[in-house]
């Protein structure tokens, strides 16, 4: 107990570091964090231009599978994030999957709000089709907002009538903007990371200039927890019991469940939000269940 107490003051004051309400900084020192931890000399990195939006693909330096790959879609709130942050679990990925991973810098809110974002996920995606890739060779994976992002590409998929994703890997995913969940009140005092005020900062931005309450937040786009499951791919959700999210993630596998999708969840004791960022074994754990999710949906 009183271990994981001092992990939990760890990461808050490391958090704390990075955590900035001047975006410009925060988006900056994020950057930094990402150039630190997330290259080595075991993983290649290329720069990749989609359009007007840059990306990186991510691959590790080694015989590995060119069937099929995955679109990673970064967090931050939609308002900070990159590719460049992102690395500290492309990475991760790329090594436990032995596939390459394509993340894309979407324009980031309050200077792009809704629906940008989506936009951009749209490009990366129709990028992937021109490259001669099929749906069902792409998993779409992504953490907090870039959960949010990975299920509303889907969505936004499905109501084209286009084929869907081969599956989706979702980390601590922000599925509702409307923090309807519980667990933001029984998990207020325990998360290290998120509190309402930044979250309510972050809904602010990506819904513009408007005020929050004449947007329906409850529109799938923006909070997909509200849209309609039945169809979507194989998913496969993490989240920490110490987060106010969790009720994000919960409600989410509640909802897929009953739209009858092949849906597992993971919750893990005594974690934060998006803790796959993070050095420690069950963050690495974490990623070899990702792997194993990707290898058995591939099969």
């Amino acid at each position: 107990m009183a271990r994981n107490q001092n992990r939990m003051a760890l990461i808050r004051k490391v958090h704390g570091m990075i955590d900035n309400q001047d975006l410009e900084k925060h988006r900056h020192s994020q950057d930094q964090v990402g150039a630190l931890l997330g290259s080595s000399k075991e993983r290649a990195i290329q720069s990749v231009k989609i359009g007007e939006m840059d990306g990186e693909w991510v691959s590790v330096n080694r015989v590995h599978m060119k069937k099929y790959v995955i679109l990673y879609c970064h967090g931050g709130g939609y308002s900070t994030g990159s590719s460049l942050y992102a690395r500290i679990l492309t990475t991760k990925l790329a090594e436990s999957t032995s596939m390459d991973v394509l993340c894309f810098d979407y324009r980031l809110a309050p200077e792009n709000p809704y629906p940008a974002a989506c936009e951009d996920a749209m490009k990366a995606w129709d990028y992937l089709m021109l490259l001669g890739y099929g749906a069902r060779d792409v998993i779409v994976a992504g953490d907090s907002a870039g959960g949010n992002l990975a299920l509303s590409l889907v969505h936004k998929l499905k109501q084209q009538k286009r084929l869907l994703p081969r599956g989706l890997v979702l980390l601590s995913p922000w599925t509702d903007l409307t923090s309807s969940g519980k667990t933001h009140e029984t998990r207020a005092e325990a998360d290290p990371v998120l509190d309402a005020e930044y979250l309510e900062r972050m809904i602010h931005n990506y819904v513009g200039t408007k005020e929050v309450k004449d947007v329906d937040l409850k529109e799938p786009m923006i909070s997909p927890l509200f849209g309609d499951f039945s169809g979507f791919p194989p998913t496969y959700i993490q989240a920490g019991d110490n987060e106010i999210l969790l009720s994000d993630s919960v409600m989410l596998h509640e909802r897929m469940v009953q739209a009858n999708v092949s849906v597992k969840i993971d919750v893990f004791k005594g974690m934060w939000h998006v803790f796959q960022m993070s050095p420690f074994k069950t963050a690495y754990d974490a990623m070899e269940k990702n792997a194993e999710f990707i290898f058995d949906i591939c099969r």
